[in-house]
């Protein structure tokens, strides 16, 4: 029985057939030229057949797609026939003799080019041109054309990684589970996998060899990937199956077995996700990404469209608490207008509320939206600073709150220096949420999108776990006794969640999807009980080790398939 090991990013049990990701076209060698025996009425003629097959199937894709999948098909079906693009590669055919896939991949860059410079809406189109150029280039070669495979039954999809335009064509009611050889527990597949609730696994190096067809488990919280299951496997499925349904429901109480309020608040990215968590039963907002109102823009957003945009958000939890991170700009997230695309190393460069720094004005601004957004909603709104790394700082952004009539300000903790200086920080706003995600990476000094650094980019670290311990303890010396709350991935996790809990944590944010999960383990432990758990994490000699020792203490989890 053939197996592989990954890391596992979101829980359940599947049995499915493999569907590969195609590989990335690669780029056709500078300077080809037609082939003797080719003519180039008959290499034009080619490429606009071409042309004409790749539109005909994203129209078809498009048909049977909704939201931004729909959206995405449609635009690339009709960049897959614009005139533009096919006279700039035929006009290469005719007058230089170039290959047509040469042809069609210089005149989509010299579109592609002229869009961006364009801005705005337009430079936003710049990125289907190229995808439509990799669908050309497939079909003149007659590979399987990028992207995720389409079907109309089920399958596991298989791949390197994915990237943020391929989810946008993701549909969770075709594809059962995710497997990756690439990527880590905190890369954009696995934050989508825990967004739409499919079991994942990354990181699993050797899947990306297992022929399409082949029927395979997928575990994603053991991390293990099975080809061939027996049958205890399928049967392993199956009660997944009935242990999914009875998971999907969150009664909007989260507490320990003897009766410890733990809150359980959602991580959302606009109105929309807000919706979804409070029809899920969330207990509020523990993370309020404001990017989503930024981002893909060559200008500012407006003091109105960010009271709309936030308002939105507001209306949907009335009487809850609401924690807005302001704009998170820089590394990963790039702005234009706002970041420095030059930065060697942008993850420690200007990003977060270090953009003050070299754009005054635009913080302040966002912060008298936000304010203006809070007048006249019912929702208990909170306001947080994400990259603050010392006192001065949170002083600073409390000081910039005050004066925008923002009452509760606060500090995302994801620097090392702010978990080990949490009392003098704390002293300054009045509360902290720990950002597993980026704090992890930080502290381990890995990247945590790399495949080869996953087993080091896990919040369960002892280190990590450490600085949430001392960003605790900060929190309650004397004189503080400021609420500490958990809004990266790790709330998600039902075992580390426990952990969380016993360490002092008095809030956890998370996925919607995961609120039930997490609430039926938490109440399954008694304060004490996780205190104890907390201990044995923190005593382990590494980050398997404490996972291990903690989730042989909770049945629980394998009972529910977690």
């Amino acid at each position: 029985m053939q197996s592989f090991t990954g890391v596992g990013v979101s829980p359940g049990r599947i049995v499915g057939s493999v569907r590969q990701m195609p590989k990335a076209v690669s780029e056709p060698p500078a300077g080809e030229k037609l082939a003797s025996s080719t003519t180039a009425e008959d290499a034009a003629v080619t490429l606009r057949t071409a042309a004409k097959v790749v539109q005909t199937e994203l129209k078809e894709r498009s048909v049977g797609a909704t939201g931004a999948g729909k959206s995405v098909l449609e635009a690339t079906a009709l960049m897959a026939a614009d005139p533009m693009l096919i006279k700039g590669a035929v006009k290469l055919i005719t007058n230089n003799g170039t290959s047509a896939e040469r042809a069609i991949w210089e005149s989509a860059a010299s579109v592609a080019e002229m869009l961006h410079n364009l801005g705005g809406y337009m430079a936003e189109r710049s990125t289907d041109v190229l995808d439509v150029r990799s669908r050309i280039v497939a079909e003149l070669r007659g590979v399987p054309a990028p992207g995720i495979p389409a079907s109309d039954t089920p399958f596991i999809l298989v791949a390197d990684d994915l990237a943020p335009a391929d989810t946008a064509t993701l549909n969770p009611a075709i594809v059962l589970a995710l497997v990756t050889s690439g990527g880590g527990p905190q890369s954009h597949t696995a934050i989508i996998a825990r967004a739409l609730g499919l079991p994942a696994v990354v990181a699993a190096v050797g899947v990306d060899a297992i022929t399409d067809g082949t029927e395979i488990y997928v575990d994603g919280a053991a991390g293990s990937v099975t080809v061939d299951p027996d049958a205890d496997q399928v049967a392993a499925a199956a009660a997944w199956a009935t242990t999914a349904a009875t998971l999907a429901v969150f009664d909007g109480n989260g507490v320990t077995a003897d009766g410890h309020l733990v809150p359980l608040l959602a991580n959302v990215g606009g109105a929309k996700d807000a919706v979804k968590a409070a029809a899920a039963n969330a207990q509020g907002v523990g993370l309020l990404r404001t990017e989503f109102c930024f981002l893909e823009r060559d200008t500012e957003p407006s003091h109105e469209e960010q009271i709309t945009a936030y308002r939105g958000v507001f209306d949907a939890f009335p009487g809850k608490k609401v924690v807005v991170r302001t704009l998170d700009a820089g590394a990963d997230k790039p702005l234009p207008f706002l970041t420095d695309a030059s930065e060697p190393n942008p993850a420690l460069g200007v990003r977060g509320y270090r953009t003050d720094f070299t754009s005054p004005g635009v913080l302040k601004r966002q912060l008298a939206a936000i304010a203006a957004a809070a007048e006249g909603t019912e929702a208990d709104v909170w306001v947080m600073a994400p990259m603050i790394s010392t006192a001065d700082e949170a002083g600073d952004f409390a000081a910039m709150c005050a004066e925008a009539g923002l009452t509760n300000p606060g500090v995302m903790v994801e620097v090392p220096s702010a978990a080990l200086t949490a009392e003098t920080i704390l002293g300054k706003v009045n509360f902290a949420s720990l950002g597993t995600n980026d704090l992890t990476q930080y502290a381990m000094a890995a990247d945590r999108q790399l495949g080869p650094l996953a087993a080091l980019n896990t919040p369960w670290q002892p280190a990590v776990l450490r600085l949430i311990q001392l960003t605790v303890a900060g929190s309650l010396a004397e004189g503080n006794q400021k609420p500490v709350g958990v809004c990266g991935e790790a709330a998600a996790d039902p075992a580390l969640a426990v952990v969380l809990v016993g360490l002092g944590v008095n809030t956890l944010s998370m996925t919607a999807r995961a609120l039930s999960a997490v609430g039926a383990v938490l109440n399954t432990v008694t304060l004490a009980e996780a205190q104890r758990l907390a201990t044995i994490a923190l005593a382990a000699p590494n980050a398997l080790e404490a996972r291990a020792q903690v989730r042989a203490e909770l049945p629980v989890l394998d009972e529910l398939g977690l």
